[in-house]
């Protein structure tokens, strides 16, 4: 599956250099990610194609943009996968309430978020990895786990579905913040089938999906059929990248079961950790409400753009928040994001403005540092307020902005 097209980021002067500390939801610690030098791994779960790009999905790849400018500005290489779950229950309810094709629905859905994030200058992946297209990659890895007798079907004559036990995994809930009387009711809201009657285990996750009339399905030795949700993101993720690869990233409502699901999974096929670094961003709200698409209190990325929206004005909304932060979108936010692009703009286009060089160290430490974008709009902010004399800062700031913000001036 092809990916979208988005720029170079410039390399700055000094880079080379430092590690880049993020908040790990496992430990709830800042620990350092990505390795001092040579190639850094990460993971960031897709979206599941059956409406366009919100606020909430847009903020979390920003974040993992950060994380991927501020590790090539240290000199690294940078090694990024993300998965499309091209077919899920969500995509086929939406196409049959609408009565459209589902694949054409997920078609439609995935050009839209590659032309959100090419015009929010997230840099792409090197890997774009739809479910469909790896289903021998999941069916070889639930053979795995077979071997390993983590996986078991339901006594069900009609049918038989295929579940991981978790029980073979003994952290499942660290870090979460999730109780164990919790656990279920968060299962059951986010996919999850805890009454499911056979299971050995209520939080076991469903592998593979027995075909049912009318739903897309495909032979294989677990028979006819569909894989699951959590074992895709570890089959390509560890396709892509093996094992203990340093980041894997989403948003917060995949702290559980999503990402401990897809550890738990790698854990026993490997015998290794499946990342280092959990990474996890806060949620958008609208309305007093998180946006979500059960909800359907979404602010479109696209919406916004075709209503005339400087894409770079969109990204410094998000940009304006930690990534790890709850948030709420309202108007006011669009047009205090609309006048710093503004202020930016003019400085930057200025014959000459004060020095740059401390500006360049303020962005690049605050991004160091669990990608604390407020803090670098901030420096930035700072600089383009005090005026100077030194004709090659507006450059300076300019690449500055484009490299480790993503922000074309």
């Amino acid at each position: 599956m092809r990916a979208w097209v988005t720029p170079e980021p410039p390399v700055l002067p000094g880079s080379g250099s430092g590690r880049v500390l993020l908040h790990d939801s496992v430990t709830g610690m800042l620990q350092p990610a990505g390795p001092l030098t040579g190639e850094a791994r990460l993971y960031a779960c897709g979206i599941t194609p059956y409406d366009a790009t919100h606020l909430g999905h847009a903020a979390t790849y920003v974040a993992v943009d950060l994380l991927n400018r501020a590790w090539r500005d240290a000199g690294l290489r940078v090694r990024f996968a993300q998965n499309v779950t091209d077919v899920d229950d969500p995509l086929l309810e939406r196409a049959a309430a609408t009565g459209v094709d589902w694949v054409g629905l997920a078609d439609e859905q995935i050009e839209l978020y590659r032309t959100d994030m090419a015009a929010l200058r997230v840099l792409p992946p090197d890997q774009l990895t739809g479910v469909v297209e790896s289903l021998e990659t999941v069916t070889d890895l639930i053979a795995v786990l077979r071997d390993e007798q983590a996986v078991y079907q339901v006594p069900d004559p009609v049918y038989p579905d295929w579940y991981f036990s978790v029980t073979r995994a003994s952290n499942l809930m660290a870090g979460t913040g999730i109780s164990v009387v919790e656990a279920e009711q968060v299962f059951a809201e986010r996919g999850g089938d805890p009454e499911r009657p056979g299971k050995r285990h209520r939080l076991d996750c469903l592998v593979w999906r027995q075909a049912r009339p009318g739903e897309p399905a495909w032979d294989s030795w677990l028979g006819r059929g569909r894989p699951g949700w959590h074992v895709e993101c570890t089959a390509i993720a560890l396709d892509a990248l093996g094992p203990e690869f340093d980041v894997q990233a989403g948003g917060r409502d995949l702290a559980f079961p999503h990402h401990p699901m897809c550890a738990a999974e790698a854990r026993v096929a490997t015998g290794r950790p499946m990342a280092k670094v959990f990474l996890h961003t806060g949620m958008v709200g609208l309305d007093g409400e998180k946006m979500s698409k059960s909800l359907g209190n979404l602010v479109f990325v696209r919406r916004l753009l075709d209503d005339g929206v400087d894409p770079m004005a969109v990204r410094l909304v998000l940009l304006a928040h930690h990534y790890r932060a709850d948030w709420e979108y309202t108007p006011e936010v669009l047009a205090v994001a609309q006048e710093r692009l503004r202020r930016w703009r003019g400085a930057t286009s200025a014959s000459a403005g004060a020095d740059a060089t401390a500006t360049l160290d303020a962005v690049r430490a605050a991004l160091r540092n669990d990608l604390n974008a407020p803090a670098a709009l901030a420096a930035i902010d700072a600089w383009a307020a005090a005026g100077g004399d030194d004709p090659s800062a507006p450059a300076l700031v300019a690449e500055v902005a484009d490299a480790l913000l993503g922000i074309r001036l």
